[in-house]
Parts: structure tokens; C-alpha cells; sequence
């Protein structure tokens, strides 16, 4: 049946056969193609959702104050883009919502335009880039493209080419020359009844399409020149905005949807709306390729990966001393701000799971251990068994809020191609909190979540700006319930005075959240940080306190975390600061140098205070090596001090102290020295010098 719907000749409107004959140089269409076309087209003329009335006059307020003039459902972005002389523009925001350059603005509203210096528009560009590079891979080399899409990095394709390889550079100049044809790019919103009729030839793209059948509000749909993908937001009107192509590399991959399909291959890219961009970007690249954390923690000795445990971080100690220093840095936060540790197990019944509803929606991504007849399950995260320590006894609203945190070790099956030093790992840890309070307390509680996030991240010397994430098109819940909740984050977010953007329908399905993200010493943004509202666990757990009027009421539960998998941080910091640790977290703060045979145990003796009092502090009694050249070792290993003791010293009760930027401090008693290094390790400042 397929093959005769491919083979099967269709009539085409007029607008579709221009199309295909402007773009003759491109590409010709495959009769399966041809099809394709024909029913993208015609499920597009009959959209789900209508705009705003036609012609009526807009008002339109920009980013720098000023105002103009539009007309609903004609007037674009990039027309005002255009009118405004605004250079560089991809994507847009209008009243806190992405939105494409040409689709037609509907209302009154204020309008951001975005340019691929910003992390929106820079996935923009990605995702358009990806279209294009599906286009390729389908129409030049004969491909069956299974996805395409983009990641915190580039832009991606996954797709099957039997008995054939392809060259970087070949499907790059390719990329290159599709994209200058300016081909349009048209979206639409289709049902999971019309993708699998529009996909019907083509099993792969259906199965890795699963996961947003499943959210049930249908799928959105590119047309890229005679090629129509899956997309999954906002793309460039048309393909001339990109100027240049980078393929990075071929790999194979695994698809989540389907493990048991072979010989899918992923090729892995970047685009760019010219080379000023792509040279800005490599240059990025070759500084984020000097401070990988893979390396530092080679080179430092601080972690390293095994095959006997995918995914799983083997911490050594210096490792495991930045490890420990940051979770005790989170744990002297806790009791100032009203915080309790709580210990809870490891492995549940999946009876757990399926009370809170992660095993409906979780279950592929948990590992699982059978002990016949039960099924146990090893925890992705901490809230149910929190909720399962809620449920013990009756409640008071005298006890809230509650506020606890846990530093359980988690696990989540991911995939192998997903993993990626300690980014993306299996096994891991979070500073992970939950709150259950009043829905009177809930502004407060999140006010003091946020000053928490402020005041963790200024010690690391991170900026940052916060997403007000609301609810989704898929919720569970009552809609006055988020309403309220989401004016109560709103409020937080006023009152908390920093920078902050609305991020619409981005929120959990059982609750608003804000997300932070931090910008680190190179300009690259990550989210670590996360505050999120939870209706639906107390209800499933029927989680109730008692009322100032002795009646039963349900708690709202917020879920916190502020730096997120303490894997995930080190790789983060240690990339911020590009191996030089800070004083207070440095694995290697002290080296202590004799010179001459006779200041040997008093370099020990030196090393052995400092060690009692809890400093990281190694000798160097190398009698091969020269004072220069144990001096410069020390520089390259990053300790933060230097100590120079010789027999001066030793009779003085001094060290020389010098800085690994080679700063000389000088002659200083043992005892100042010391002194010194308490305090700047109790005030965890990131300066040198003392």
C-alpha cells in the first residue's frame, strides 16, 4: 500500500509546482517527497488555532522605549526589523513569547528582537541549520532522516545511509549552497493522526516523534524546499539568513524510541548568520577546548570514568575534596536558613513510583533490580520519598514550613551517546531541598529561595537572570490554582530585583517554576538552579496539614535545588575558572618547597600543621629538581601558595610565601600565615593575595 501511495501521481496546485521548479537546483522531489508535499499542504491550509482579527491598528512597543505602529495579521517582525534598521535579528519575543520574524503580530504587545549573540536566537539558527542539513542528507545523499534538532551545542541529524559513507566537508559545501537558494520555510501544527499520514513511508521519523505524540496537542512540521520535517521550535523565514556550515563529526547513535534499530548515525554541526559569527565561535571553541573539565581532571588528578561503571564518576581525592567542600558550603547555608538533612534509601518498590507517577512517565530512564515476585527501583530524585516521610503522622500548620533537604545519590538509566564526562552522567548527587508550606507562606518561601540562589552564586562571581516558566498546553491541575501561584512567583521575582524574563508555557506539568541561569567567565550560559511548584504529589500522596480552623488542608510543595548535580557544577566550575581553583575550594592549595637537606622535616613539620588544620598541603622533596623548577611545577599544578622554607626559616619559624601568579609575599611567620589562610577560607573569596 505504501509503495503504491509513493508511486501514486498526485495533481499539484500551481503555488506547489513554482515551488518545486524554483528550486529545481536544489533538489527534485521523489514521488514519496512529491506526496509528502501534497499532504503537508493541504493539513497546513487548516490551522488548529486562529489569530486576532485581521487589520486592525497595533501598538508595538520595543526593547529601547520607543513605539510604532503595526497592523494585526500583517504586520511581522522582520518588517519592523526592517523598518527599524535592526540588524542581525532571528527570532523575536513578543510579550515574553518566542516568536518567529514572519509570522503576523495579533495584539498589542512588546517586541524583543534577538540576534544569535542570545541563547534563543542562537538555537534558532541551529534549528533552521538543522532543517537544512536534513534537506541534504535526504535529497543529495539518499539518506532516510530519523530526526533533526539541536542541543545546548549545534545542531544535529540523525539518520540511516546504507553501504555509504559521507565527508564533513562535502555535506558542509553542500549545507552551504542549499542554504543560499533561500528557500522559504513554512511551519504547521498538525494532530498525531496527520503525522503519521504525512510520515506513513517512513517508520523512523514516526517512532522518534513518539515522545511529543504522546503530550497529545499534536507535533509542529517544517517545509523546507521539497523537504518536510519534524521541528520543535521557532525557525528562520527562510534559509538565505544562514551564511556558513561547520560539521564537527560522525558518530553513531542509538535511537531512545527504538534501541534495537542499527546503523543510525548521527552528524553533529553548528551554522551561522555569517563568518563574523563563525569566527567568534571558533574562537570559543578553542578556549572552551582549554579549560575542559575532562582534561583539568586528568591533569589534576580529580575524577576519572571506568567501563565497569558507565556514567558513574570515580572521585579521587582532591576530587573528592572539592566534592565535599562544595556540599558543606550548601549544608552552612541550610542552617542559617532553616533547613533539615534528612537521609532517605536508595531503593523503592516500583509501588512507590507508581503512586507518584514517575513510572508512567519515567520508567525507561529508571534502573530497576527484580527480586522475584517484586521489582524495585533505584531513585531518579527525592520527592516522593519525601512525601512518604510527610505522610508518617498528622501535621500542624504550626510545623510549617518544612523544609528539607537530602544529598542521596540518584541514578538515571541515560543513554550511552547522551553521556559526556561529568555533564551528563548516571550516577549522581544534588543539593536537592523540598518545602512544603501554606499556600499563604509560598510567596515568602520563594522570596528566600531566590536570595538563597543570589547569595551561592556571587561567591562563585557568577551573573545570572531568571525564567518565569508558566503553564504548559498539557497541565493537571485547577487553572485558578495556577493562576494564583503564578502571580505569587511573579511577586517574588519583582520584589527579588534582578533580571528576570517570562518563559511561557515552559513549566512542569504539575506546577510553574523558575529556572536561573548563570553565565560563566566565558560567556556561555547554563542552568543549574531550579524552583518549582508542585500541585499534584500532595494530592497523590493525600498530604494534609491541619488548619489554623482545625480543618484538613493540602500543603503546596516546592521542589529546589541551587547548584544542581554537584557533578555537573565541578565541570562547570572547573571550566569557570579554567583549573585555578579558589582559595576555598582549591584541591591544591599549599606546596611546601625545602631547600637544603637540613629544612626537610621542617617542611614536613610545616605541611603537617597545616594538614590539622584541614588545608590541602603536599611537600615537594624532589632532590633531582632545581628551586626554579619545583617553583614553576607547582605554578602548573595550580596550587594557590607556594611555600619557600630553607634554613633561615626554619630557625625563624617563617615561610616565603609566593603566589602561583608568581607574586613574592614575602618572609611571614607560620602563624599569620595560617591565620590569614583560616580567614580567607572562611570568607570564600576568590582573591590571590593576603
Amino acid at each position: 500500500m505504501i509503495l503504491a501511495l509513493c508511486l501514486r501521481r498526485a495533481v499539484w496546485h500551481e503555488p506547489l509546482r513554482s515551488a518545486l521548479r524554483s528550486h529545481r537546483g536544489y533538489s527534485e522531489a521523489s514521488a514519496c517527497q512529491t506526496e509528502r508535499l501534497r499532504l503537508f499542504e493541504a493539513f497546513s491550509k487548516r490551522p488548529d488555532q486562529k489569530g486576532a482579527e485581521p487589520g486592525r491598528e497595533l501598538s508595538i512597543r520595543l526593547a529601547d522605549g520607543r513605539t510604532v505602529k503595526g497592523v494585526s495579521g500583517v504586520t511581522t517582525p522582520l518588517q519592523i526589523a526592517q523598518d527599524t534598521r535592526v540588524k542581525g535579528a532571528v527570532v523575536s519575543r513578543v510579550s515574553g513569547a518566542l516568536w518567529e520574524l514572519s509570522r503576523p503580530l495579533e495584539a498589542d504587545c512588546e517586541l524583543q528582537l534577538l540576534g544569535f549573540d542570545s541563547t534563543e536566537g542562537r538555537q534558532v539558527v541551529w534549528r533552521t541549520g538543522a532543517c537544512v542539513l536534513a534537506g541534504v542528507m535526504e535529497t543529495q545523499f539518499g539518506a532516510q532522516v530519523c530526526r533533526e534538532g539541536v542541543s545546548d551545542t549545534g545542531l544535529y541529524c540523525d539518520y540511516r545511509l546504507d553501504n555509504s559513507s559521507v565527508c564533513l566537508d562535502e555535506v558542509e559545501r553542500r549545507c552551504v549552497e542549499a542554504a543560499a537558494l533561500k528557500l522559504p520555510i513554512t511551519t504547521a501544527r498538525l494532530s498525531a493522526h496527520q503525522l503519521r499520514q504525512l510520515f506513513q513511508d517512513n517508520d523512523m521519523r514516526l517512532q522518534c516523534a513518539e515522545d511529543e505524540l504522546m503530550l497529545g496537542d499534536g507535533v509542529s512540521v517544517y517545509r523546507c524546499g521539497v523537504c518536510v520535517g519534524v521541528c520543535s521550535g521557532p525557525l528562520l523565514p527562510h534559509t538565505s539568513f544562514l551564511r556558513s556550515f561547520k560539521m564537527l563529526q560522525v558518530s553513531p547513535v542509538t535511537l531512545s524510541s527504538d534501541p534495537d534499530v542499527v546503523g543510525v548515525q548521527r552528524i553533529l554541526g553548528v551554522s551561522f548568520p555569517g563568518e563574523r559569527e563563525r569566527e567568534r565561535w571558533e574562537h570559543e571553541q578553542e578556549e572552551a577546548k582549554k579549560r575542559d573539565h575532562r582534561r583539568i581532571g586528568k591533569e589534576q588528578e580529580l575524577f576519572f570514568f571506568n567501563d565497569v561503571s558507565p556514567g558513574s564518576c570515580f572521585f579521587l581525592p582532591k576530587g573528592a575534596h572539592i566534592y565535599n567542600t562544595l556540599t558543606d558550603f550548601i549544608k552552612s547555608e541550610y542552617r542559617r536558613r532553616g533547613f533539615s538533612e534528612v537521609v532517605t534509601p536508595t531503593l523503592y518498590s516500583t509501588s512507590l513510583w507508581q503512586r507518584s507517577g514517575h513510572w508512567e512517565h519515567y520508567s525507561e530512564n529508571m534502573f530497576t533490580v527484580t527480586c522475584e515476585p517484586h521489582t524495585f527501583a533505584l531513585k531518579p530524585m527525592n520527592c516522593p520519598a519525601h512525601c512518604v516521610m510527610y505522610e508518617q503522622r498528622v501535621r500542624s500548620w504550626r510545623e510549617l514550613p518544612l523544609r528539607w533537604a537530602d544529598f542521596g545519590a540518584l541514578h538515571r538509566n541515560e543513554h550511552s551517546g547522551a553521556l559526556g564526562g561529568l555533564t551528563r552522567v548516571r550516577r549522581f548527587c544534588q543539593d536537592d531541598a523540598h518545602i512544603f508550606c501554606t499556600p499563604e507562606q509560598l510567596e515568602e518561601e520563594m522570596t528566600a529561595c531566590l536570595d538563597f540562589v543570589r547569595s551561592v552564586y556571587r561567591v562563585f562571581g557568577f551573573t545570572f537572570h531568571c525564567l518565569l516558566s508558566t503553564r504548559p498546553a498539557q497541565f493537571l491541575g485547577d487553572s485558578a490554582l495556577w493562576d494564583n501561584a503564578e502571580q505569587q512567583l511573579e511577586k517574588s521575582l519583582q520584589r527579588f530585583g534582578e533580571h528576570w524574563e517570562l518563559n511561557p508555557g515552559d513549566g512542569a506539568f504539575y506546577g510553574p517554576k523558575i529556572d536561573i541561569q548563570i553565565r560563566d567567565a566565558i560567556g556561555r550560559q547554563h542552568q543549574c538552579a531550579t524552583i518549582q511548584l508542585d500541585f499534584q504529589l500532595p494530592i497523590r500522596f493525600n498530604l494534609e496539614y491541619v488548619g489554623v480552623d482545625g480543618q484538613m488542608h493540602r500543603p503546596v510543595m516546592v521542589h529546589r535545588a541551587v547548584l544542581g548535580s554537584l557533578e555537573r557544577m565541578i565541570a562547570i566550575l572547573a571550566e569557570n575558572f579554567g583549573g585555578k581553583w579558589p582559595f576555598w575550594l582549591s584541591p591544591a592549595q599549599v606546596m611546601v618547597l625545602p631547600v637544603g637537606d637540613g629544612s626537610e622535616q621542617y617542611g614536613r613539620d610545616v605541611v603537617q600543621r597545616l594538614k590539622e588544620v584541614g588545608f590541602m598541603a603536599d611537600l615537594d622533596d624532589d632532590h633531582g629538581s632545581t628551586l626554579n623548577k619545583k617553583i614553576r611545577s607547582a605554578q602548573l599544578s595550580q596550587y594557590n601558595y607556594i611555600f619557600v622554607v630553607g634554613e633561615k626559616e626554619r630557625q625563624s619559624g617563617t615561610v616565603s610565601v609566593r603566589t602561583r601568579g608568581g607574586k613574592q609575599l614575602g618572609q611571614r611567620s607560620l602563624e599569620e600565615v595560617m591565620t590569614s589562610l583560616t580567614e580567607l577560607r572562611e570568607s570564600r573569596s576568590n582573591q590571590e593575595h593576603f
